[in-house]
């Protein structure tokens, strides 16, 4: 490959989103060089409508490393309020189960990636930005990086490459298979005004039609509703006013009336999960390693985990790709990764049927989460900070 300039850093990572810079800011911190590429550039607007429910551990993460700013424009979650549309049951997460002071926040992503960018240029990060990787490979000795930039074509090499984005590279490398189910939905994202604010409840309702989470966003709610792909395209072109009315059939008057619904978005919604999370050098964090259906909102806060094991299980080695600090990673993360991708295609399947008798067992389950303080701190504590050994 023609090359105009070659570069060398103990660990390259690819994608800059909230877990590829998590990991180089963790990285950064023991010392190592970290070179982060980003695809998008420097100054472009971040365009994502997503508001991101993060759990209070996932916030402490980015407190330690600098990204979460005093100033960030975050609403806390201290309920979480489950509940089955036409069957009995519900349960109810409060922060005071586990003794914190809330259960988490709701922050837009373009604020969030803002935060991480301040932290990113505090720690002395080196950013390259407009960078698209077109081929990664690991070595013997290293891994490197086929790169295309303004500037033209370049070759980088680290002891460890870092895969943070969508997953696509991860299947060129010796050993990595994805498994992959399409869900055959769509998430449709909204801002949603009610006649009551919000007060630091989160909704999670299975509703006849599909999940939906109603997750508390300054004075409003966003609403992020699982529906088939038919269903998602029609409320995404339909006058507000038919969302709304669904909307609020199938949630009741939790919060009095639904007085407004904002713009409208959707994405698809598949279940990638690989096989293993390294392959030589070069290991597998956030979407690289899993992506997930939204419902219970663990994909980034699973990620972000990703990014703290990675660079806890390399703190002592010499070798940033060190063969025996990658294992510890790999095994360290395997009962959170399983366990919560499990638990959420679980929940998609339980709730997916709409038989009584099934409603009635869903109910059961719920009222007996509620009924049993010990049970319900250990469910909330695996939504909090993951599932460890």
């Amino acid at each position: 490959m023609d090359s105009t300039m070659s570069e060398h850093a103990d660990v390259l990572i690819v994608g800059g989103g909230p877990v590829g810079a998590l990991a180089a800011l963790r990285l950064a911190r023991q010392g190592r060089s970290v070179l982060l590429l980003e695809a998008r550039a420097k100054d472009a607007e971040v365009r994502d409508a997503r508001a991101l429910a993060l759990s209070w551990h996932s916030r402490r993460l980015l407190e330690e490393a600098g990204a979460w700013p005093a100033d960030l424009p975050a609403t806390a979650i201290d309920t979480v309020h489950v509940s089955q549309q036409g069957g009995c049951g519900r349960t109810r997460l409060d922060s005071a189960d586990l003794g914190l002071p809330h259960l988490g926040a709701v922050v837009d992503y373009p604020a969030l990636v803002a935060g991480l960018g301040g932290a990113l240029e505090a720690a002395g990060v080196q950013v390259i930005w407009q960078c698209r990787v077109t081929a990664v490979k690991s070595l013997s000795q290293y891994a490197c990086a086929e790169v295309e930039t303004p500037q033209g074509k370049q070759l980088l090499t680290g002891s460890l490459l870092v895969l943070a984005e969508g997953g696509a590279l991860a299947e060129t490398l010796p050993g990595i298979r994805r498994l992959t189910h399409d869900y055959r939905q769509c998430a449709l994202l909204a801002e949603v005004e009610t006649e009551l604010p919000p007060q630091g409840v989160a909704y999670e309702r299975f509703a006849h039609a599909g999940p939906f989470a109603l997750l508390p966003h300054g004075e409003r709610y966003m609403l992020v509703w699982t529906r088939s792909q038919a269903d998602a395209e029609r409320l995404a072109a339909a006058d507000a006013a038919v969302l709304r009315d669904e909307l609020q059939q199938a949630f009741g008057e939790r919060q009095g009336r639904i007085l407004s619904i904002g713009p409208r978005a959707s994405f698809p919604l598949a279940l990638r999960q690989a096989n293993r999370v390294t392959s030589g050098r070069v290991a597998l964090i956030g979407n690289a390693a899993q992506t997930m259906h939204p419902v219970a909102a663990q994909g980034l806060n699973l990620g972000l985990r990703d990014a703290v094991g990675l660079a806890d299980a390399l703190e002592n080695a010499a070798d940033a790709g060190d063969a025996r600090a990658l294992k510890r990673y790999a095994d360290s993360r395997k009962l959170d990764s399983h366990a919560v991708v499990g638990f959420t295609h679980g929940l998609i399947k339980l709730f997916d049927g709409h038989h009584p008798l099934m409603s009635r067992l869903r109910g059961v389950g719920m009222t007996a989460l509620d009924a049993l303080p010990s049970l319900r701190r250990k469910f909330a504590g695996h939504l909090v900070f993951g599932v460890r050994g």
